[in-house]
């Protein structure tokens, strides 16, 4: 049904209010003000324009704007009825021409309506059978758990089949927990009720701001919409960023999960949480803790956040682990220190055959960092800065051999990246960067100069992301450095810039009584030296090592609609060849270690069975089966935990190196135990696991298998003549 946008802005209409009167979905909200629309358009706009794709919201885009603005409000289809999503079919024709046109936005309110509507049938049908109903869980009846493609309910009667299957999902899972039902009954009707409550007091801005987060995310994931509300609280978030958990939080079928840890805050220093991490309940210190699950996002962290030196318990459900185990890790808040983000190193003295031993170097960097407020005493701050005085510190005391951790840096600064890179190459191109209109530039490092020239292994992971992925696959395309650990990295070569709206619209002279927002938009993307994109593929290892954080689901390619890989022309450099030669040897001993070596056992073990807990579409609902499953579980940690302590194992002889005491004489000795317990935290429940994962230097597997390739490298460079040609 096609309306003329033209006819009806003569006659004062609003166009689409013509296909909602025509459709059955006209509502009582409030028509949009003409700051809403002005919004609306502009943004449209500058998609259009800016973003990498250059890509005019046409009928195509716009249908997936659509869908995707639905699956926001409705991702497990649950809420929506077929003829719901029928009804919003109406919108689709014109919806292209007067989003960008007219900057009208009444489908984002009719929809939201509905939404709301569907959800207090929901929560009333819901909290009514929780009061009502009995719950048998002795059949053998599955709950569906990926609903993503799942077809949406027809009429409210099969809707109500679908709610009170995941009543009883949620009811059983609150039991395996251990919970008494009358708790249960108390949680979940808290749960629902918050849930309409606080979507209920969403006003036009906040439903704005959901939708054209929706019309950014169809050109590309890591492009939004920010509205002023938004702002206002990542100004919040700056401002507090030094203080908390330090984790960054993520929205993910209605669970509130760890997308990373800041190095150095609470939460990484615990070695209890790990990204992947789902947190169902927050505890304030000796207060009840109070379910999270369902709630939106600003909540959850507001709870979370607190006052430097205040505790929190949070309930999480470890990332991979079944739904219903699960345990309470104790955090202290605290100020995350300038000093723990920045790089450090230690030197590991690794006994080897007839009492010798092999020096090796390890270079944690967890950002590239720079400061942006001048000199401090004297010395800009910054991590090549850093790191090539630690490497000077590690020459000092005769290294055989570096390893470069990267495994937990998402990024930062791209000068950052280029000079760190040239540190350990003479000169020559860094990484290559293309526009929207093809343009490309090519960043190069142009000191000759070279702070390390010996074996290097460049260690990464999944969160291995952006700046890390320039490095490393820079110092790859020279053959300048082994690879190790996950299969590839993230896997983000793209670049945003944020656009705020306000001098746009003043401009103009558009009203904006208040700040208009802003659009992060993608502008450029990144290639590697040889022309190929670190989009969607990454950097891969050349040598892969068994881990639970390699997984598809932690990378770029598993978001919805990433730019796709491609490549351009190779920038000439020099090509040192000193990996190839070696690799199949080097993979051939690590394979030997990894299948004899216990921790990796093991470690094969946990992968497989979180692989099949994230692989499984479906879970029973037989509460005997789901119990015998989770002993199983336990009994199998329990196992691997007497076996680790009754090793005894202990770190070899190991010094700390800081930027603080880098200058200084000598080395600090540090001597960490195997199984020792974080000192700061404390877990309690089910599948507690402090001091089994990587929370100390002898904990962290991956690190010391490293340690044992970058030895096998050392003895096969020492002999062979260094090819170098040109590429």
């Amino acid at each position: 049904m096609k309306i003329n946008s033209r006819i009806a802005s003569l006659f004062g209409l609003s166009a689409l209010a013509l296909v909602l009167s025509a459709a059955g979905l006209a509502t009582h909200q409030p028509e949009p003000s003409s700051e809403e629309a002005s919004i609306t358009r502009l943004t449209s706009r500058m998609l259009e324009s800016s973003q990498f794709s250059h890509h005019r919201l046409d009928d195509d885009l716009a249908a997936r704007f659509l869908d995707r603005y639905v699956d926001t409000l409705d991702g497990g289809r649950l809420m929506f009825l077929q003829t719901d999503i029928d009804e919003f079919a109406a919108f689709r024709p014109d919806l292209a021409a007067l989003t960008r046109n007219v900057g009208d936005t009444q489908p984002a309110h009719a929809i939201f309506a509905r939404y709301l509507e569907r959800l207090g049938q929901r929560v009333s049908y819901m909290t009514n059978l929780l009061q009502t109903g009995t719950f048998d869980f002795t059949g053998h009846d599955q709950y569906t758990l990926d609903r993503e493609h799942a077809p949406r309910p027809h009429d409210l009667a099969e809707a109500q089949q679908l709610w009170k299957q995941n009543l009883r999902f949620e009811f059983l899972q609150e039991k395996l927990a251990d919970k008494k039902p009358e708790e249960i009954v108390r949680t979940l009707s808290r749960r629902y009720t918050r849930l309409q409550e606080t979507m209920g007091k969403f006003n036009q801005d906040a439903v704005l701001e959901l939708y054209l987060t929706a019309l950014a995310h169809v050109y590309d994931p890591h492009s939004d919409y920010l509205g002023h509300e938004q702002m206002e609280s990542l100004s919040i978030s700056m401002n507090l960023s030094l203080i908390g958990i330090g984790a960054t939080l993520q929205t993910e079928d209605g669970y509130c999960k760890i997308r990373d840890m800041v190095p150095g805050g609470p939460a990484a220093r615990s070695g209890l949480l790990k990204p992947g991490d789902r947190i169902v309940a927050v505890a304030q210190d000796g207060k009840e803790p109070v379910d999270v699950v369902d709630l939106p996002l600003p909540q959850a962290v507001e709870m979370i956040r607190g006052a430097k030196g205040t505790k929190v318990n949070l309930t999480i459900i470890p990332s991979g682990a079944e739904d219903s185990n699960r345990k309470t890790v104790l955090l202290v808040r605290d100020e995350i220190k300038l000093e723990d983000q920045k790089a450090k190193a230690r030197i590991v003295d690794l006994p080897q055959a007839h009492g010798a031993t092999r020096r090796l170097g390890v270079i944690d960097l967890p950002s590239f960092y720079a400061s942006m407020d001048g000199p401090k005493d004297g010395r800009h701050e910054s991590a090549t800065g850093d790191v090539a005085l630690l490497l000077r510190k590690l020459k000092a005391e005769h290294v055989e051999g570096v390893i470069l951790d990267l495994r937990h840096n998402g990024g930062g600064s791209l000068n950052e990246a280029i000079s760190l890179t040239g540190l350990f190459i003479r000169e020559g191109p860094v990484v290559q960067t293309r526009d929207q209109s093809g343009h490309v530039d090519v960043d190069s490092d142009e000191d000759s100069s070279v702070a390390y020239d010996g074996p290097l292994v460049v260690l990464t992971s999944r969160f291995s992301a952006s700046a890390s992925e320039i490095l490393a696959g820079a110092l790859q395309d020279y053959g300048r450095a082994l690879t190790v650990g996950d299969s590839s990295t993230f896997g983000k070569g793209t670049v945003q810039n944020v656009m705020y709206l306000a001098p746009i619209f003043e401009r103009y002279s558009l009203p904006h009584p208040t700040d208009p927002g802003a659009l992060k938009v993608t502008i450029r993307k990144f290639y590697r030296p040889d022309g190929a994109s670190t989009q969607l593929r990454g950097v891969a290892a050349d040598l892969v090592l068994p881990s639970l954080t390699d997984e598809h689901e932690i990378s770029e390619s598993a978001m919805k609609d990433p730019l796709p890989w491609d490549s351009v022309p190779a920038a000439p450099h020099e090509f040192l060849n000193r990996v190839k030669p070696y690799v199949e040897s080097l993979r051939t001993n690590s394979a030997e270690r990894l299948r004899t070596g216990e921790d990796f056992v093991w470690l094969r073990e946990d992968v497989a069975q979180m692989q099949k807990n994230l692989n499984a579409k479906t879970v029973s609902l037989n509460e005997a089966d789901r119990r015998s499953d989770k002993e199983k579980d336990r009994l199998r940690e329990e196992t691997h935990k007497r076996e680790r302590l009754a090793r005894h194992e202990t770190q070899p002889p190991t010094y700390e190196i800081t930027v603080q005491n880098a200058t200084a004489p000598g080395l600090t000795r540090i001597q960490t135990a195997t199984n020792a317990a974080p000192a700061n935290a404390v877990a309690s429940g089910t599948n507690s696991t402090a001091g089994t994962d990587g929370s100390s230097p002898a904990n962290d597997i991956e690190l010391r298998e490293t340690e044992n390739i970058l030895v096998d490298y050392i003895g096969l460079l020492a002999h062979p003549a260094t090819i170098v040609t040109q590429r």
